[in-house]
């Protein structure tokens, strides 16, 4: 039986020991294949039985290759744990039940997987999951003049904001550009909570209110929230509170206690299917709240689990720093419903804001569909998009949507790209993709039907 010798110090490859990249890596595959048919052909290798036996070759030769390239260019990263990051109430019982990886969320550990992506989707999906986002820090505004401290922070009007009403709302800088999106809580007449996504915001608003002649406190309160979502969620919170909260509509807070535990619960969440937040104000019995919720989400088939970006986009659920920077005005984010350019109230921004809705926006977020195999895993780096070879705007955010059975994402484009079906070239980094302007959400968040 013949044998096939390969000499890859001959070939015109990179080193087994080198640092691949994907086209050096195909270079090498295809003068693989040349070499091992020509040596075939000098050896007069025909029978079924040795060609057999050169494929077996091939593939532990290309199975080798494979782990080498995956250990130079894929090798995962770790953050480690140390004193100057904070840790959530629910840190230690994350820990306990399996969180795998964190990431750094307002100046908190949060974890990013357990079961991983998923599997955590299919549990959010179609059962409850519980999740520690306590790095979804509270800005608390209290004081005689809190109501109307909070209307000068938003375009959005706020005359319909009653006590346990919550609101999703923009706080807007003078020239227009979004500081952030948050979820308004209004807890007592003169107390109010704002969500943030990122929690930076307090050091902005504490600066609007020291430049304010209004009599309000900013500060960050004892404030944490485990989010409980999923399909059976309804029925997890009803054990819970022994049927107490059944009636809690969509965008509303109580105030509530369980087990002694003092809390804030309310029907609000971004994991795109029905969700509770509950917001622990005692964080010295995090862990406490953890094994209640786990323990009677068990006849549910609860999970621990992690912010899902799959269901997020699914959604159309925007990411601060990812989906919307401070470069965007709501229009151009297509929120332009939040904001009331004609109310009496002259908040932070309303000049600039109206001045741009005269003129239209530049640019759109749009939502796209790409072609090409499934995108496992959100980019690292925005995504080019280009027309006519010139760079024109970015993908934010995108992922293969299992139910959508496409891959989906977020685009930042000049308003002249941003008709439906408009099609766009996208920058991946094994080669250019095709892409298509389509509407969104493709999947809308859950509501309670009643």
């Amino acid at each position: 039986m013949g044998r096939v010798n390969i000499d890859t110090k001959k070939m015109s490859c990179p080193p087994l020991t080198g640092t691949f990249t994907e086209d050096s890596s195909l270079v090498f595959l295809c003068n693989l294949r040349s070499q091992l048919g020509q040596s075939c052909r000098k050896k007069g290798i025909e029978s079924r039985l040795k060609k057999g036996l050169i494929l077996i070759h091939i593939l532990a030769v290309l199975t080798a290759l494979k782990g080498n390239i995956m250990t130079q260019i894929s090798h995962p990263a770790s953050i480690s744990i140390g004193a100057r990051i904070r840790k959530s109430p629910y840190y230690n019982s994350t820990r306990k039940h399996g969180a795998k990886s964190f990431t750094i969320y307002n100046h908190m550990y949060m974890p990013t997987a357990y079961a991983g992506n998923d599997a955590e989707y299919h549990s959010l999906t179609n059962d409850v999951t519980m999740w520690d986002v306590a790095a979804e820090r509270q800005i608390e505004i209290k004081g005689p003049d809190a109501y109307e401290f909070v209307r000068r922070l938003t375009p959005r009007n706020l005359e319909k904001c009653e006590l346990g009403r919550c609101m999703y709302i923009l706080l807007t800088d003078h020239k227009g550009g979004v500081v952030n999106d948050a979820v308004l809580l209004r807890l007592a007449d003169d107390q109010f909570w704002i969500s943030p996504g990122d929690s930076d915001v307090l050091l902005w608003i504490q600066g609007v209110a020291v430049n304010s002649p209004l009599d309000v406190e900013v500060f960050e309160p004892d404030a944490s929230p485990l989010q409980i979502g999923g399909p059976k969620a309804p029925m997890l919170i009803d054990k819970l509170f022994k049927g107490a909260h059944n009636d809690l509509r969509f965008y509303r807070a109580q105030e509530t206690s369980l087990n002694g535990i003092p809390m804030i619960i309310a029907r609000t969440g971004w994991s795109g299917e029905i969700s509770y937040e509950l917001y622990l104000r005692d964080h010295k019995r995090g862990n406490e709240l953890w094994e209640l919720v786990r323990v009677a989400g068990q006849e549910f088939n609860i999970a621990p689990a992690a912010p899902n970006t799959t269901r997020s986009i699914e959604g159309g659920l925007l990411s601060y720093a990812s989906d919307i920077t401070r470069d965007d005005s709501p229009y151009t984010i297509d929120l332009g419903r939040l904001v009331d350019v004609d109310q009496e109230m002259n908040f932070v921004g309303k000049a600039a804001l109206k001045k741009i809705k005269e003129a239209g926006a530049a640019r759109k977020l749009v939502g796209i569909f790409i072609d090409g195999e499934a995108i496992k895993a959100p980019p690292e780096q925005r995504w080019c998009i280009t027309n006519d070879g010139k760079k024109t705007g970015y993908v934010s955010r995108c992922i293969y949507s299992p139910r959508v059975e496409s891959n989906i994402g977020f685009a930042n484009v000049p308003t002249e790209l941003s008709a439906i079906g408009t099609s766009l070239t996208v920058k991946a980094p094994w080669g250019d993709l095709t892409a298509t302007v389509c509407d969104f959400p493709w999947i809308p968040a859950e509501r309670i039907k009643r």
